[in-house]
């Protein structure tokens, strides 16, 4: 009887698991729906080109 109750309390959690993934996979997919269809020029998609550039080869000696 105890290995059934483990058994049981085992599957439960792997369903909730389970359902925080897919809530978490579903989150994060209407998010970056949300972004490519804000049209691409946000705050947070333009690039950083006021820092300073880093080197494509590194400096001779």
């Amino acid at each position: 009887m105890f290995h059934y109750e483990l058994h049981q309390l085992r599957s439960a959690e792997l369903g909730r698991r389970a359902e925080q993934d897919r809530l978490l996979r579903e989150a994060l997919r209407a998010r970056r729906t949300a972004r490519r269809s804000a049209g691409g020029r946000t705050a947070e998609a333009e690039p950083h080109t006021h820092g300073p550039h880093r080197r494509r080869f590194t400096r001779a000696a």
